[in-house]
Protein backbone atom coordinates (compact mmCIF):
# COMPACT_ATOMS: atom_id res chain seq x y z
CA UNK A 1 0.00 0.00 0.00
CA UNK A 2 1.35 3.20 -0.71
CA UNK A 3 1.66 5.15 2.90
CA UNK A 4 0.59 8.57 1.07
CA UNK A 5 -2.63 7.47 -0.44
CA UNK A 6 -4.44 9.94 2.13
CA UNK A 7 -4.23 13.22 3.42
CA UNK A 8 -6.53 14.33 7.15
CA UNK A 9 -7.70 17.47 8.25
CA UNK A 10 -9.50 18.49 11.41
CA UNK A 11 -10.39 21.71 13.04
CA UNK A 12 -11.00 21.97 17.06
CA UNK A 13 -11.78 23.67 19.67
CA UNK A 14 -9.67 24.20 22.41
CA UNK A 15 -12.04 24.01 25.66
CA UNK A 16 -12.08 26.38 28.84
CA UNK A 17 -11.44 23.46 31.05
CA UNK A 18 -7.86 23.65 29.65
CA UNK A 19 -6.78 27.15 30.86
CA UNK A 20 -8.23 28.52 33.84
CA UNK A 21 -10.18 31.46 32.66
CA UNK A 22 -12.74 30.54 29.91
CA UNK A 23 -11.42 30.86 26.87
CA UNK A 24 -11.98 29.28 23.87
CA UNK A 25 -9.98 29.28 20.06
CA UNK A 26 -10.22 27.18 16.79
CA UNK A 27 -7.12 25.41 16.06
CA UNK A 28 -6.76 23.99 12.53
CA UNK A 29 -4.36 20.62 12.59
CA UNK A 30 -3.79 18.39 9.13
CA UNK A 31 -1.21 15.75 8.66
CA UNK A 32 -0.48 12.87 5.91
CA UNK A 33 1.00 10.04 7.02
CA UNK A 34 4.47 11.37 6.12
CA UNK A 35 4.58 14.24 8.53
CA UNK A 36 2.16 16.81 10.23
CA UNK A 37 1.08 19.96 8.85
CA UNK A 38 1.79 23.61 10.67
CA UNK A 39 -0.97 24.16 13.49
CA UNK A 40 -3.13 27.42 12.19
CA UNK A 41 -4.34 28.90 15.17
CA UNK A 42 -7.83 30.87 13.66
CA UNK A 43 -8.44 34.12 16.03
CA UNK A 44 -11.94 34.91 14.58
CA UNK A 45 -15.31 32.78 13.85
CA UNK A 46 -14.55 29.84 11.07
CA UNK A 47 -17.06 31.03 8.26
CA UNK A 48 -16.51 30.09 4.50
CA UNK A 49 -14.54 32.59 3.71
CA UNK A 50 -11.61 32.38 6.70
CA UNK A 51 -11.49 28.44 5.57
CA UNK A 52 -11.01 29.39 2.25
CA UNK A 53 -8.09 31.47 2.98
CA UNK A 54 -6.60 28.59 5.05
CA UNK A 55 -7.01 26.53 2.29
CA UNK A 56 -5.63 28.43 -0.54
CA UNK A 57 -1.99 30.07 2.06
CA UNK A 58 -1.81 26.58 3.91
CA UNK A 59 -3.13 23.48 2.56
CA UNK A 60 -2.64 24.10 -1.06
CA UNK A 61 1.28 24.31 -0.80
CA UNK A 62 1.68 21.88 1.34
CA UNK A 63 -0.53 19.23 -0.62
CA UNK A 64 1.70 20.43 -3.87
CA UNK A 65 4.97 19.24 -1.61
CA UNK A 66 3.76 15.69 -0.16
CA UNK A 67 1.50 14.65 -3.16
CA UNK A 68 3.56 16.48 -6.09
CA UNK A 69 1.92 13.81 -8.88
CA UNK A 70 -1.54 14.72 -7.61
CA UNK A 71 -2.13 11.87 -6.07
CA UNK A 72 -3.65 13.20 -2.28
CA UNK A 73 -7.05 12.68 -1.00
CA UNK A 74 -8.08 15.29 0.99
CA UNK A 75 -10.59 14.67 3.85
CA UNK A 76 -12.76 17.36 5.46
CA UNK A 77 -15.89 16.90 7.51
CA UNK A 78 -19.16 18.62 6.75
CA UNK A 79 -18.74 21.45 8.59
CA UNK A 80 -20.89 24.57 7.17
CA UNK A 81 -17.85 26.36 6.11
CA UNK A 82 -16.09 23.18 4.43
CA UNK A 83 -19.57 22.64 2.32
CA UNK A 84 -19.75 26.42 1.50
CA UNK A 85 -19.99 27.54 -2.13
CA UNK A 86 -17.24 29.07 -2.48
CA UNK A 87 -14.61 26.85 -0.81
CA UNK A 88 -16.52 23.47 -2.86
CA UNK A 89 -15.66 25.27 -6.19
CA UNK A 90 -11.71 26.17 -5.01
CA UNK A 91 -11.91 22.27 -4.80
CA UNK A 92 -13.76 21.76 -7.81
CA UNK A 93 -10.84 24.26 -9.79
CA UNK A 94 -7.78 22.31 -7.93
CA UNK A 95 -9.02 18.72 -8.50
CA UNK A 96 -6.03 18.26 -10.73
CA UNK A 97 -3.57 18.55 -7.97
CA UNK A 98 -5.36 16.86 -5.48
CA UNK A 99 -9.03 15.21 -4.52
CA UNK A 100 -11.60 16.19 -2.11
CA UNK A 101 -12.81 12.98 -0.66
CA UNK A 102 -16.54 12.83 0.44
CA UNK A 103 -17.71 12.89 3.48
CA UNK A 104 -20.90 10.67 4.40
CA UNK A 105 -23.24 13.19 5.96
CA UNK A 106 -22.99 11.30 9.87
CA UNK A 107 -19.89 9.31 10.04
CA UNK A 108 -17.82 11.26 12.24
CA UNK A 109 -15.88 7.95 12.99
CA UNK A 110 -14.15 8.36 9.92
CA UNK A 111 -12.22 10.97 10.98
CA UNK A 112 -8.78 9.91 12.52
CA UNK A 113 -8.41 12.84 13.47
CA UNK A 114 -10.47 12.50 16.49
CA UNK A 115 -8.15 10.07 17.77
CA UNK A 116 -5.32 12.57 17.60
CA UNK A 117 -7.04 15.16 19.44
CA UNK A 118 -8.42 12.49 22.15
CA UNK A 119 -4.68 11.57 22.66
CA UNK A 120 -3.82 15.85 22.86
CA UNK A 121 -6.86 16.27 25.19
CA UNK A 122 -5.48 13.85 27.47
CA UNK A 123 -2.32 15.73 27.74
CA UNK A 124 -3.94 18.71 28.29
CA UNK A 125 -5.72 17.58 30.85
CA UNK A 126 -3.27 16.12 32.96
CA UNK A 127 -1.97 19.66 32.74
CA UNK A 128 -1.65 20.81 36.59
CA UNK A 129 -2.23 23.57 37.35
CA UNK A 130 -4.49 24.41 34.24
CA UNK A 131 -2.41 26.78 31.58
CA UNK A 132 -2.65 30.51 33.29
CA UNK A 133 -3.31 32.14 30.35
CA UNK A 134 -3.87 31.57 26.24
CA UNK A 135 -0.54 32.17 25.32
CA UNK A 136 0.74 28.84 27.88
CA UNK A 137 -1.84 27.13 26.23
CA UNK A 138 -1.18 27.87 23.03
CA UNK A 139 2.47 26.94 23.34
CA UNK A 140 1.44 23.68 25.14
CA UNK A 141 -0.66 22.39 22.39
CA UNK A 142 1.96 23.31 19.63
CA UNK A 143 4.69 21.19 22.37
CA UNK A 144 2.49 18.05 22.01
CA UNK A 145 1.27 18.19 18.63
CA UNK A 146 5.09 18.93 17.19
CA UNK A 147 5.95 15.61 19.48
CA UNK A 148 3.14 13.24 18.56
CA UNK A 149 5.14 9.77 17.93
CA UNK A 150 4.85 9.59 13.96
CA UNK A 151 4.03 5.19 14.40
CA UNK A 152 0.92 6.74 16.18
CA UNK A 153 -0.73 9.34 13.19
CA UNK A 154 0.59 7.15 10.71
CA UNK A 155 -1.65 4.08 12.03
CA UNK A 156 -4.34 6.01 11.78
CA UNK A 157 -4.12 7.33 8.47
CA UNK A 158 -2.76 3.41 7.58
CA UNK A 159 -6.45 2.48 8.94
CA UNK A 160 -8.08 4.43 6.21
CA UNK A 161 -8.91 2.01 3.71
CA UNK A 162 -10.69 -0.11 6.26
CA UNK A 163 -12.44 2.48 7.75
CA UNK A 164 -14.23 3.55 4.61
CA UNK A 165 -14.82 -0.12 3.64
CA UNK A 166 -16.43 -0.64 6.75
CA UNK A 167 -18.67 2.17 6.39
CA UNK A 168 -19.70 1.48 2.60
CA UNK A 169 -20.33 -2.27 3.71
CA UNK A 170 -22.70 -0.79 6.64
CA UNK A 171 -24.13 1.37 3.67
CA UNK A 172 -23.49 4.65 5.52
CA UNK A 173 -24.47 3.44 8.60
CA UNK A 174 -23.15 2.97 11.79
CA UNK A 175 -19.80 1.12 12.04
CA UNK A 176 -17.18 -0.74 14.76
CA UNK A 177 -14.91 2.57 14.22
Amino acid sequence: MNPDFSFITSRRTVAPFLYSRSCTGWWWWYYAFAALGPVVVVEQNMKAANYLNIIADQLHSYMAFLFPTGNGIFQQDNAPCHKARIVLEWFEEHTDEFHLMFWPPNSPDLNPMEYIWDAMERQLRAQTPPCPNISTLRDLCLDIWYNLSPVMYQKFVASMPRRVAAVLKAKEGATCY
